[in-house]
Parts: structure tokens; C-alpha cells; sequence
């Protein structure tokens, strides 16, 4: 991960020495550097605190393209069920999250992954993924997340986890970013963006995206 990497050189330290700052790992630190691990917001605080870098700047912008739909599969995504591996931690469910939502461009059947997510994670950190996604620009891609996810709760259940996700979305709600945004499309041809600025739903307007994602074209979500 070209930011963390750049960060760290920027302060002169070896990748060694950082790793025992940071208390963990050089080979840990090298995965994060190369974005093939996700950091986890305990390591996130340290790193910022170490680097005098703001979260944004230790976000994770570009990952391994496997690597995401290997942690989605980790946690338990019916969509990815032939890549769960037998014996692995499963990863921090809001970190995934918002990894994800940083990139500039993901395959649809990992943007699909991610209402679900919100929906069959065991936790979710509802108060550190609101403020982490304002520090990083993030608030109308999960807003819009969080909406289709509360639509299909409201639908089917669980009740309890519809009233969380009307919160967090609650919370969002008044940061709404002016600017028109994709959901992680950032290539998407001019052509498109027209087409799906005349046509997408009332949601996707209200959260300022380009996308033609709504709750009832969410296939592995119960």
C-alpha cells in the first residue's frame, strides 16, 4: 500500500524499525504496506499516532483483487462460500468494509457483498465506521450501503439490526457530500454516468451516487 509505505519513509524509519513501534510484526507490517492485509483500527490508531498521519492518509486505497472477496468469504458471504478457507480468523467485518468502499473500482459481486455484510456480521462497529468514513470521504458510499442494507432488513429482519442500520444511517445523513460520486465505479464511461444520472433510484440520488444498485436486485443478502 503505496500510502502506508510512503508515510512511513517519509518519518526515515526502517520497515523494522516502524514494525516494533507499531507493536507487531515486520512481515505483518510488509502485508499492510503491500495492502494484501487490511489494517484493523487498533493498528490504524497506532500507525496514525506513529506517522502524525491522518487516517485518510493510511487507508487502504488499492488492495488485491482476490483479497477482499477472501475476507468477505472469511466472514461468512454465501457468495463466495467455495473460497472459505477451514481455518482462518475471520476478519474485522467493519475494517473489510470500509477497505472496500475506499476503492476506486470493485467488481459488482463484491459491491453486492457489502449490504450483506451490514446485515450478518457478528459485530459491527456503527460508531467507528461513522466516524472513519468522514475522516476518509466515505459517508455517502456507506450511507447508500447502509440504506439498501436497512430496506432489506426492514423486509425480512432481523428487526433489532434494521433499527442499528436506521441510526448509523440517521448519523450519516447530515455529512452528505455535495460532490457526485460512484459506488466504486470510479471508470465508469461518460455515457453511463449520463445514463445512470437520469435513471438510478431515489436512494442512490439522495446519497449522490451514480449506480443502478437497489435493495431487490441484491441476490445473496438473506
Amino acid at each position: 500500500m503505496h500510502d502506508l509505505r510512503g508515510a512511513r519513509l517519509a518519518k526515515r524509519l526502517t520497515q523494522a524499525r516502524a514494525a516494533e513501534r507499531l507493536g507487531v510484526s515486520q512481515s505483518y507490517l510488509a502485508m499492510l504496506e503491500a495492502g494484501t492485509r487490511a489494517l484493523t483500527p487498533p493498528v490504524a490508531r497506532r500507525v496514525a499516532n506513529l506517522y502524525r498521519a491522518s487516517p485518510r492518509a493510511t487507508a487502504a486505497r488499492r488492495v488485491a483483487p482476490d483479497r477482499l472477496a477472501r475476507d468477505l468469504a472469511a466472514l461468512g458471504y454465501p457468495g463466495f462460500a467455495y473460497l472459505r478457507p477451514r481455518h482462518r480468523r475471520p476478519p474485522n467485518a467493519s475494517a473489510v468494509l470500509l477497505t472496500a468502499l475506499a476503492q476506486d473500482d470493485l467488481e459488482s459481486r463484491v459491491v453486492e457483498a457489502l449490504p450483506w455484510l451490514l446485515l450478518n456480521a457478528r459485530t459491527v462497529d456503527v460508531a467507528w465506521l461513522a466516524r472513519e468514513a468522514r475522516v476518509r470521504d466515505l459517508q455517502n458510499r456507506l450511507g447508500f450501503v447502509v440504506t439498501l442494507a436497512r430496506q432489506v432488513a426492514e423486509r425480512r429482519g432481523p428487526k433489532t439490526r434494521a433499527r442499528t442500520l436506521h441510526a448509523l444511517e440517521a448519523t450519516l445523513d447530515p455529512g452528505r457530500l455535495a460532490r457526485e460520486d460512484t459506488l466504486c465505479q470510479a471508470s465508469l464511461p461518460p455515457a453511463e454516468r449520463l445514463w445512470l444520472a437520469a435513471h438510478r433510484s431515489a436512494e442512490a440520488r439522495r446519497w449522490n451516487l451514480l449506480t443502478d444498485w437497489t435493495a431487490a436486485s441484491l441476490r445473496h443478502i438473506a
